[in-house]
């Protein structure tokens, strides 16, 4: 049996598959199917300083190979996290990276605060969420705002800081430099594309928010090529998600360069996904002579 530990910015996870913000809520849901302590970690549902409602529905729809979302953030707030989710989460022998988002830098900065006298593991800095009329996107997609934002979080917390980029903008790579300079201990990619869906009875979009985020199978490659730019240059730690449906993904994910992996879209059709993949992975490793998973990371072969 392999050894599919792994490191992130110095914090331990006992293997590279975490489950990704907002697809996973806090566990107890799927704590009913499987024990939560098989996974590497849990990225909890993005939190803000008050409590959100999210945007008006419908906020899902479907697409081929994948889903439209514009959920907004609906969240219970920082403070009800801390008294009533996190006590939950510590319980389950996983690590817990506590996923933040909020409308201003300041905002951002106060929860990342709040949170720096917790026991969460890591913190997961959402500067890429497509959904959010103020904040999110707006930060995310120019270096000086993704700096901005980035420099007042380092400020305010002594946990270890990853940063989520957003894949709609000009260079994603530039993003990534932009924030390592400011003090990121790792970055994870990638958040949703910005994607659109039309009613052609009604002539209305389906999603009540107009347009929403995509993810799924379908982005995969996009995926695939944004972890590997970036992984190929900042010195920090890159988390690979967007579309990972299998092991195989999985392993092509740390190929292209990730230390660890988020899925999150694919529990909605397989909620036993994260199982599945942790399997997957470390019968892969034994087949092919890999003794530890982290091995394997960046490893890909230019032509």
């Amino acid at each position: 049996m392999a050894d599919l530990s792994v490191k992130v910015a110095g914090v331990d996870f006992k293997n590279p598959v975490i489950v990704a913000s907002g697809t996973f809520g806090y566990g107890r849901e799927y704590e009913e199917l499987f024990p939560l302590s098989v996974l590497g970690g849990i990225s909890t549902k993005g939190t803000t300083g008050v409590k959100r409602t999210g945007n008006p529905s419908p906020r899902i729809a479907e697409t081929p190979s994948g889903i439209l979302n514009s959920v907004g953030l609906q969240n219970p707030g920082i403070d009800y996290f801390i008294a009533n989710e996190l006590p939950y989460l510590k319980t389950k022998d996983t690590t817990i990276v506590a996923n933040i988002a909020g409308s201003t830098p300041e905002e951002c900065a106060e929860v990342a605060k709040k949170l720096d006298s917790t026991d969460v593991d890591m913190i997961e800095l959402n500067i890429s969420c497509p959904n959010v009329k103020q904040g999110g996107a707006a930060f995310g997609t120019s270096c000086e705002g993704a700096a901005a934002v980035t420099r007042i979080v380092r400020n305010a917390t002594k946990k270890p800081l990853m940063v989520k980029l957003s894949t709609n903008v000009t260079n994603i790579v530039d993003i990534a430099k932009a924030v390592e300079a400011e003090g990121a201990d790792a970055v994870s990619l990638i958040n949703t594309l910005l994607g659109m869906r039309i009613d052609i009875n009604t002539r209305r979009p389906i999603l009540k928010n107009n347009v929403g985020g995509l993810s799924g199978p379908c982005v995969f490659p996009v995926a695939v090529r944004m972890v590997w730019q970036v992984a190929s240059a900042v010195g920090i730690d890159v988390v690979g998600m967007g579309g990972i449906a299998t092991y195989e993904d999985a392993i092509e994910m740390m190929m292209a360069g990730a230390k660890a992996i988020q899925i999150g879209t694919v529990l909605f059709n397989n909620p036993y996904a994260a199982v599945d993949i942790v399997n997957g992975m470390n019968e892969w490793c034994d087949k092919n002579g890999v003794r530890n998973i982290g091995e394997i990371s960046g490893t890909v072969k230019k032509w």
